[in-house]
C-alpha cells in the first residue's frame, strides 16, 4: 500500500510542472578537452546590451576566449547583426590566426548563412553549446562575468566611454596568472611577462638593470623553449584543477539518463513571472545525441525538436488507473448518491459526436461509414470466439481473495452488473480455485466502472514472450 501511494503521489502532473529547478539532482561534470596547441579552439559570447549607448553608439561586446592559453579578446559593438560579428571576428582573426574549432551559443547571428558561409571558406568546424546549459560554454560565459564587472566599475568612477578603454581593461586581464594554468595569458602567448605598471615598480624596487643585447637566434630559441616548457606546465596545471573542480561538482551528482521515447518534463529557460510552473511537458526523448545532450520531440506542436542537457530535463510519471476500494463501517453509511444508474440506452451511431470542423459533407459520409458497420458502435459490449488468451501462472499456487466488505446499496449495484454481463454472454459462472474481489469504481459523469482486483494474480503471471502490441504504438503506425 505504501509503494501505490508513494507512486500516486509522484505521478501528480500538477506538481511535477511547478516542482523547483534546484531540487533536481544534476548529472557529473563532463570536462571539457584539453587543447595545447593556442587559438586552436576558441569560445565566442557577445556581452549585453548595456542600459545606455556610448557617444560613439556602441552597446555590446563580442568576446574571444582561446581554450590554450585563456588569452581573451574584445571588441566593442553596436549591434550584434550577423555581418557585424563576421567583421569583427576577421579582425580578431587576421592577428592571432584562424582557428580549427570554434565554440558559441544557438544565437541566429552565429547561426546566420553569412556565418556559415565564412566557417566553411577558411576551414573552421563550427560548435555549437547546448541551448539552456550556460556551462557548455563557461569559459567565455565566465570571462563576460568578469569583463562585465571591469566596465560597470570603471562606468561608476568615471564616464561612459567605456569602449575607448576597453583593451586597457583586457590588459590587465591578461596581465593576471590564470588561476587554472598558473600562468597569465600574456606568458603563455609571449613567453615572458608583460611590462606593465606593477612590472616597472618591481624592477624599481629590486635595482633592475637591462642586460646586453643577444643573438637573434638565441632568442628565437630561447622563446620557442619558454613557451613549450610554460605550455606544458599549463596543461598540467589544468588537468589537476579540472579533476579537483569535477570532485567538488560531483559530491552532489548521480548519473543520469533517458531512452529513446521516455516521457520527460522540460526546464523553462525563461519564466514571465515567479508563480509560472518551473517546468512544461510531457515531450518525448526521439535520440540521444551524447553523454548528456538529448533530442526532444514535442508532440502535437508545430515545434521542430530541439537539444536539451540532462539537467534541463527530469522524468515524468504518468498516473495510472488506480483501482479504490470502497469499505464502510456500517451498513447505515450513506453511499455517494449520483453514482449508480439503473440502465443506459444501447447507444451506437445516432449518439455519435462529430467535430464541427468537419465540412458537412464529410460528417454526412462518416455517419453512412459508422452506420454501415453499426454493430462495431454499439453500446453493448461484445465477445469473439476467435481468439483465446491463457493465464501462464507456473507452479503458483491458487489465489483466494475473499470479497470485499461493501455496503447495500453497493452489493446492489454490483449484482445489477453482474446480472447485466451475464445477459450479455460477457462473463459465465466458475468453480475454479482462483478468485479476485471485486471493485467498484465512480466515474466523473456519475457512472460507475466495475473492476476486479487482479493484482495478486498479475504478482505471479508470466509474461508472454510475444506480447500484445501496444495499443497507442498501433495508433501511431496507423
Amino acid at each position: 500500500m505504501g509503494k501505490d501511494v508513494a507512486k500516486y503521489v509522484r505521478s501528480c502532473e500538477v506538481c511535477q510542472r511547478v516542482g523547483k529547478p534546484q531540487d533536481q539532482v544534476k548529472a557529473p561534470l563532463q570536462p571539457l578537452p584539453i587543447i595545447e596547441v593556442p587559438f586552436q579552439r576558441v569560445a565566442v559570447d557577445i556581452l549585453g546590451p548595456f542600459p545606455k549607448k556610448t557617444p560613439r553608439g556602441k552597446q555590446y561586446v563580442l568576446t574571444l576566449v582561446d581554450f590554450a592559453t585563456r588569452w581573451p579578446e574584445a571588441v566593442a559593438l553596436g549591434n550584434t547583426r550577423a555581418n557585424t560579428v563576421c567583421l569583427a571576428l576577421t579582425d580578431i582573426f587576421a592577428r592571432v590566426g584562424w582557428p580549427s574549432d570554434i565554440l558559441t551559443d544557438s544565437g541566429s547571428n552565429f547561426l546566420a548563412g553569412t556565418m556559415e558561409k565564412l566557417w566553411e571558406t577558411h576551414g573552421v568546424n563550427h560548435l555549437v553549446a547546448t541551448p539552456y546549459h550556460h556551462q557548455t560554454n563557461g569559459l567565455v560565459e565566465r570571462f563576460n562575468g568578469t569583463l562585465g564587472a571591469m566596465i560597470r566599475k570603471f562606468i561608476n568612477e568615471f564616464s561612459n566611454n567605456w569602449d575607448l578603454v576597453l583593451q586597457q581593461l583586457l590588459f590587465a586581464y591578461r596581465a593576471v596568472p590564470h588561476p587554472s594554468l598558473g600562468f597569465s595569458p600574456f606568458e603563455l602567448v609571449y613567453g615572458h611577462e608583460v611590462k606593465g605598471p606593477l612590472q616597472l615598480v618591481k624592477q624599481q624596487w629590486e635595482g633592475f638593470t637591462p642586460s646586453p643585447g643577444t643573438n637573434i637566434l638565441d632568442f628565437v630559441s630561447n622563446l620557442q623553449s619558454t613557451l613549450r616548457h610554460s605550455l606544458a606546465l599549463a596543461r598540467e596545471n589544468l588537468k589537476d584543477a579540472q579533476e579537483e573542480q569535477k570532485a567538488w561538482y560531483d559530491r552532489h551528482a548521480r548519473e543520469r539518463s533517458f531512452k529513446v521515447g521516455d516521457q520527460v518534463m522540460v526546464l523553462k529557460a525563461q519564466q514571465a513571472h515567479k508563480m509560472e510552473a518551473s517546468w512544461e511537458g510531457p515531450f518525448t526523448v526521439q535520440e540521444r545525441l551524447g553523454a548528456v545532450n538529448y533530442l526532444i520531440a514535442f508532440p502535437n506542436s508545430s515545434l521542430k525538436p530541439k537539444v536539451y542537457h540532462v539537467n534541463s530535463l527530469k522524468p515524468f510519471y504518468s498516473r495510472d488507473l488506480q483501482v479504490c476500494q470502497f469499505t464502510v463501517q456500517g451498513d447505515d453509511a450513506e453511499w455517494p448518491e449520483g453514482v449508480y444508474y439503473e440502465g443506459k440506452t444501447d447507444g451506437g451511431v445516432e449518439e455519435m459526436n462529430l467535430s464541427t470542423t468537419l465540412e458537412r459533407l464529410q460528417r454526412q459520409q462518416i455517419k453512412e461509414l459508422c452506420t454501415s458497420f453499426a454493430p462495431l458502435f454499439s453500446a453493448t459490449p461484445g465477445r469473439t470466439e476467435r481468439a483465446y488468451h491463457s493465464i501462464d501462472t507456473g507452479n503458483a499456487h491458487p489465489i483466494r481473495t475473499p470479497p470485499y466488505r461493501v455496503s447495500p446499496h453497493a452489493q446492489a449495484a454490483i449484482e445489477r452488473e453482474i446480472q447485466n454481463m451475464l445477459q450479455m454472454g460477457i462473463i459465465r459462472p466458475s468453480t475454479s480455485a482462483w478468485a479476485s474481489p471485486v471493485v467498484l469504481v465512480p466515474k466523473p459523469d456519475g457512472e460507475i466502472r466495475f473492476c476486479v482486483d487482479y493484482r495478486k494474480l498479475n504478482a505471479v503471471t508470466r509474461p508472454d514472450n510475444y506480447p500484445m502490441p501496444r495499443t497507442d504504438e498501433l495508433l501511431e503506425k496507423l
